[in-house]
């Protein structure tokens, strides 16, 4: 990532402007939900950068040593503000509580596990200005594994039932180069050399003026979790807004950090895309499809969470099998112990 220095970003800033504006302008909005210590790697990392004024945090669940520890981070550094009590009220309800109290020019949703490197803000806020300028852009960085490969969901096309169909079922690999056969995944494609319009940004990594996250009214609260930074892109390019994808801020974004039910996830993710489905496609496609679509979506949870139970049964009795043979090993040395008495 090309280095980005804060006078760059202040004559940006100046000149889409003619009022001057604070060195530190962003809003960092994390919301987590039994996350583990690479949450405090995440708040570390964002108050590193030199643009950021505040890091919002929205409890929507932790452990009470976790929730302490916030609440001593808070009283020893003003820039940290916790909002908390309020229970695990979703991702989209998370982003949207803490964008009411953000008091940057912009906001930053940011997961939990994401960690931004030196810089990251800058070059963000310089790409989302220099394409996006006054108007209402976002802007999202090239998110990547532990081990340095792209991560699936940065770079996303439309998503659509015929995308999904297609995402689904992989026939991608009847003809990849069909436009009608693309993934709603771009990962796998030639990475841009320099930022462009996406129509899908993840929603681990997106920066916005404040201004433009409350022209669409934030996110969707009826997704509870997952495909929310889906609709929310749509409806931001509905609304008139630039999603923009900036390759050349690299995110390493860890993933499944949280301690949440791996089944309800996936439950909560297939319920998710239907009704995305419904409100924006419902008329558009053939009622009959739709109904494919969402069949195959449950069928692809039923699958995955069969898998899970799998896991966890072999894992359980692979455990057993070890204390058995323990157990067994422990009996045999007994009795020869006591037959040599």
């Amino acid at each position: 990532m090309e280095a980005v220095s804060i006078q760059d970003v202040d004559g940006l800033l100046e000149s889409v402007s003619s009022q001057p504006r604070p060195r530190r302008c962003v809003s960092v909005v994390i919301v987590t939900y039994y996350t583990g210590p690479l949450l405090w790697r995440s708040i570390a990392a964002a108050l590193a950068q030199d643009e950021v004024a505040e890091v919002i945090v929205v409890d929507n669940g932790n452990w009470d040593r976790t929730r302490e520890e916030l609440t001593r981070m808070t009283a020893e550094d003003a820039r940290i503000r916790l909002l908390t009590g309020h229970g695990n009220v979703g991702f989209a309800a998370g982003c949207n509580m803490g964008a009411q109290i953000a008091k940057g020019r912009f906001l930053f949703v940011l997961n939990p596990d994401a960690i931004l490197p030196r810089g990251a803000v800058a070059a963000l806020l310089s790409e989302g200005l220099k394409h996006g300028g006054t108007g209402h852009w976002m802007a999202g960085g090239r998110l990547l594994n532990v081990d340095g490969t792209e991560q699936a969901g940065a770079r996303r096309g439309p998503l659509t039932p015929w995308t999904a169909l297609v995402e689904m079922t992989k026939l991608y690999t009847v003809a990849p180069k069909h436009p009608y056969f693309r993934r709603f995944n771009n990962h796998c494609e030639p990475c841009p050399g320099e930022t462009v319009d996406m129509p899908v940004i993840s929603g681990a990594c997106m920066l916005m003026p404040t201004s433009a996250y409350e022209a669409v009214r934030g996110m969707d609260e009826s997704f509870f979790l997952h495909v929310e930074d889906v609709d929310f892109c749509l409806r931001f390019r509905s609304g008139g807004g630039r999603v923009l994808y900036a390759p050349g801020v690299e995110v390493v974004h860890f993933k499944s950090s949280s301690r949440a039910n791996r089944i309800r996830i996936e439950r909560l993710k297939s319920e998710s895309m239907i009704r995305y489905f419904k409100r924006h496609f419902s008329g558009v496609y053939p009622v009959g499809f739709l109904t494919l679509v969402s069949i195959l979506i449950y069928m692809g949870f039923c699958a995955r969470a069969l898998h899970i139970l799998g896991g966890r049964i072999s894992a359980v009795a692979g455990m057993n099998g070890r204390v058995g043979r323990s157990r067994a090993g422990r009996a045999v040395r007994l009795s020869r112990r006591a037959a040599l008495r």
